[in-house]
């Protein structure tokens, strides 16, 4: 199986996306051969509320509920979050997203750490984004500040059940975070793919030898990302048919249970 961990689905705020429905990003799972996909709501983090966007991720994704999965989005500093997050635990949701820089918070203040603790409680995962757009390509209306390495290292060692998927991080940020971690606080940090390089610079490869290759999940970056990037990575590592397996969907079924 492989399962995108990065997908998303609706409009983008910023610029026209000419595929952004469920049925364009169905079209390219199948040309790609990808099974399921972890699905947030692009416009959500810059809602001021989420919920709404929310509900309306759900409503379009229910007629493939066995194909994609709703990864709602969380605003910790809102009043009631806990009910968004409660309702994402009851709905089988598999992880909820943050986005502090959009949403106007500190990346380790006293909301966003809540949210953290607060979803390893609930064994929910939390997703974060290090980035949508490279700052030299963002509308000039858009302000949302990169998420910072140390803020990541802080959040990992909130709580030992806590689990963190990190999307949008390139080789650099994900050597400054995985080094300096302890191997415990290490294990509950996963990172998504998309950003990162593969030949001619073969960043990838170089994290698979010197990070693990257990700590890396597939993931598309759709509809901002072509989604044969990722797809043509994996193709070019010298990996074996296990170690393939567990960097489509293998690692994140382990670091989940």
């Amino acid at each position: 199986m492989i399962l995108d961990t990065s997908a998303y689905v609706g409009p983008y705020p910023f610029r026209h996306l000419a595929e952004h429905g469920v049925d364009d990003l169905v079209r390219h799972m199948d040309r790609l051969g990808i099974d399921r996909a972890w699905v947030g709501h692009l416009a959500s983090p810059w809602h001021r509320d989420p919920a709404p966007a929310n509900q309306e991720l759900v409503r379009a994704l229910r007629p493939l509920a066995g194909r994609l999965a709703p990864v709602p989005t969380i605003h910790p500093g809102l009043p009631r979050w806990q009910d968004d997050l409660a309702r994402a635990r009851d709905g089988e949701a598999p992880a909820v997203r943050v986005f502090p820089g959009a949403q106007g918070l500190t990346p380790t203040g006293s909301a966003v750490e809540a949210l953290v603790q607060a979803a390893a409680e609930a064994r929910l995962p939390v997703v974060l984004t290090t980035r949508f757009e490279d700052v030299r390509q963002r509308h000039p209306l858009d302000h949302t500040p990169d998420l910072e390495a140390a803020a990541v290292r802080t959040l990992a060692r909130l709580d030992p059940q806590a689990r963190l998927l990190v999307t949008h991080a390139d080789a650099a940020f994900v050597e400054e975070v995985h080094f300096g971690l302890t191997p415990d606080e290490a294990r509950r940090v996963l990172w998504e793919i998309s950003w990162i390089w593969g030949p001619p610079d073969d960043h990838l490869a170089r994290l698979v030898t010197t990070v693990g290759g257990n700590r890396f999940a597939f993931g598309t970056g759709m509809p901002l990302r072509l989604p044969d990037g990722p797809v043509a990575k994996l193709d070019l590592l010298d990996l074996s048919a296990t170690a393939r397996r567990a960097l489509e969907s293998g690692n994140v079924l382990e670091w989940r249970a």
